[in-house]
């Protein structure tokens, strides 16, 4: 692949770091990530993904705009309200960057539709609210062999890590998936939504930034990676930590003894 000159100008700064360069942007070019909700944090990581040159974006989701959701939501306007997310998503994104394909998929995840959705890209994001909806796409992704990078907010708070538990770090050792950090989900109703708790819009923001420089990172194999390391960022108090996961031996999913074998665990 040869960039243009209209490329070569749009991503200079790009070709200016020597981890990027030439090489670096034509593999955003032909990469391909499939984005799971189009909401606080879906938002600034398409945008910032689209800006970036990743040539295919895959964009999931069944809702449609609502006032509410553009404190925070900045990939859509006023006049989108009532238009589903994903068809206001991909005007935005083509508006920013037309060198990019942008597909929708205005659905929802599903135990039928999640392992082809998957296996189409090469690397998830996830940006979706739901606990069910993350295993979903943790599952998915492992037996897609399919990098995920999931982020995750509340109030002031936010949290962000990459899993690929079908691969081993460079001793050799398993990295740990969700389910391993997760292994059940929280009883429904103890874990308050943004609906009933309420966000700082600007905390998606940088959260969802973050998850686009993670995807960029591992599309570019720069950096180092997230994988086996959770990033807790709290907003209030300006401060990150980083916590080691342990890949869980007896984890459902992953382990030695795995009893999960299949998407079919997943009503729906």
């Amino acid at each position: 692949m040869n960039l243009t000159p209209e490329q070569i100008q749009r991503y200079s700064r790009h070709l200016l770091l020597k981890q990027v360069g030439g090489q670096g942007q034509e593999k955003l070019l032909a990469g391909s990530v499939l984005v799971v909700g189009a909401g606080g944090l879906g938002a600034p990581l398409l945008l910032y993904l689209a800006a970036a040159g990743v040539g295919t974006l895959g964009v999931v989701d069944d809702d449609q705009v609502d006032l509410t959701n553009l404190q925070r939501q900045i990939i859509h306007k006023t006049g989108d309200v009532g238009r589903d997310k994903t068809q206001s998503a991909r005007e935005a994104l083509l508006a920013l960057n037309p060198d990019v394909t942008v597909k929708t998929h205005t659905v929802r995840l599903n135990a039928k539709n999640a392992y082809e959705l998957v296996s189409a890209y090469d690397l998830v994001a996830d940006g979706s609210d739901s606990f069910e909806t993350r295993a979903l796409i943790n599952d998915a992704c492992f037996f897609a062999r399919r990098p995920l990078v999931s982020a995750a907010v509340g109030q002031f708070d936010g949290q962000l890590s990459l899993f690929k538990a079908y691969d081993t770090d460079e001793r050799g050792s398993r990295f740990p998936c969700y389910r391993c950090l997760y292994p059940q989900s929280p009883a429904p109703g103890t874990v308050p939504s943004c609906a009933e708790a309420g966000i700082l819009g600007a905390l998606s923001g940088v959260m969802g930034a973050w998850q686009a420089l993670e995807v960029l990172k591992e599309i570019l194999s720069i950096g180092t990676s997230l994988a086996g390391r959770l990033v807790l960022f709290d907003g209030l108090g300006a401060q990150t930590r980083n916590v080691k996961i342990q890949p869980d031996p007896d984890c459902a999913l992953c382990g030695a003894h795995p009893t999960i074998k299949d998407l079919t665990l997943h009503h729906g």
